[in-house]
């Protein structure tokens, strides 16, 4: 029952990445670093703590009481996974919600679960998952082998993506713009998605650094309540500070080209409809935080391994993809390329099963 509440945590988490970028479609007559920044303040500064408050007693103490060398490494992975975020944003921008989503988040996939596993290798510590487990026992390699499904799956999607852009090149119909280079960006696309899948990985590591945090809080809960499992809401407290270097990478860079693109006024901008603007961007921001509210529910069935990551992935690429198709990102391909795109879900999906079975043998 609990791996079954884990992939159910881990699905609505991913159902909230995968959705999130979809309000910021309503937003009209601003530039991108306008909104993209307006909804970071509530997916970084805003709801994190809120959410912390509301369920975490006296989160401020733990944080305080935490030594700097965590807080610090929490951060600075935070910056790090920032810089991934914020190309996230391009890339789903220049390759659609379906292509930018399964590269960017395929590559954070496979570094996020492996990285940290190898790390405990080196320096075991009691608990984690080692890569010498996952390749020594039964569950670990039918976790792996879930992982290599998922990337055949993601290799699927990103041929559908290139089948696609020659297809509306040669046959004039343009509905991203490849012919006038306005949105549909293939090559500026793809190498932001791979800066932003390698450097996105860095949020697991953050979550692993600041894991003291969500010990204390976890421990006091426990106390509190004898014989009822682990906090579901444990890693809340370390997202306030993971996420504030999120914030501190994406602010700098959006006011960066809010000054180069002259774009400041968009925030008051009387000719663009600012309170609908503002409410599509703040509901792109929270339902972004979700993902990770959700996913820290799921994690404290499952546990902060391979595992974890992986169906945290796995189910965003799915759900960006489903949202792709329901957008019409695919209208005017060929039914080859369609079928091309729809067996990579599927195969998506066949790996996510490999996953929970992975876990459930453990």
């Amino acid at each position: 029952m609990q791996i079954i509440l884990g992939i159910i945590y881990h699905f609505i988490g991913g159902f909230a990445s995968g959705s999130f970028y979809i309000p910021y479609t309503k937003v009209k007559g601003w530039a991108w670093e306008s909104y993209w920044i307006v909804g970071g303040l509530f997916s970084w500064l805003i709801v994190p703590p809120l959410a912390a408050y509301l369920t975490i007693p006296d989160f401020t103490a733990i944080i305080h009481s935490t030594d700097g060398s965590t807080l610090a490494f929490t951060y600075m992975f935070g910056v790090l996974w920032g810089i991934g975020g914020l190309t996230y944003g391009l890339g789903v921008r220049y390759l659609g919600v379906a292509l930018g989503s399964s590269i960017i988040l395929g590559l954070c996939m496979v570094f996020g679960a492996l990285i940290p596993s190898i790390f405990y290798n080196f320096f075991p510590k009691e608990g984690k998952d080692t890569f010498s487990m996952l390749v020594s026992s039964r569950w670990g390699l039918t976790v792996i082998a879930g992982l290599v499904i998922c990337v055949v799956g993601i290799i699927l999607c990103g041929r559908a993506g290139m089948m696609k852009e020659k297809e509306l090149k040669t046959s004039g119909n343009d509905p991203h713009g490849i012919s006038k280079g306005i949105e549909y960006k293939f090559g500026l696309g793809l190498l932001v998605s791979i800066i932003s899948g390698v450097l996105s990985a860095c949020f697991n590591f953050g979550i692993e650094a600041g894991k003291s945090m969500a010990d204390v809080a976890n421990n006091l809960w426990k106390t509190g309540h004898p014989g009822q499992g682990e906090f579901l809401f444990q890693n809340n407290i370390i997202y306030i500070t993971l996420l504030w270097g999120g914030l501190t990478t994406n602010f700098i860079w959006c006011m960066i080209l809010n000054g180069r693109n002259k774009t400041f006024g968009d925030y008051t901008n009387k000719k663009t409809p600012l309170l609908s603007n503002y409410i599509f961007a703040a509901l792109a921001g929270t339902t972004w935080f979700l993902q990770f509210f959700f996913y820290g529910m799921g994690e404290s069935k499952m546990g902060n391994g391979a595992s974890s990551w992986i169906l945290h992935m796995a189910f965003i690429i799915l759900v960006a993809n489903a949202w792709g198709i329901f957008l019409r990102e695919w209208k005017g391909v060929s039914g080859k390329t369609k079928s091309t795109i729809i067996s990579g879900i599927i195969v998506i999906i066949i790996a996510v099963l490999a996953v929970g079975y992975g876990n459930s043998l453990k």
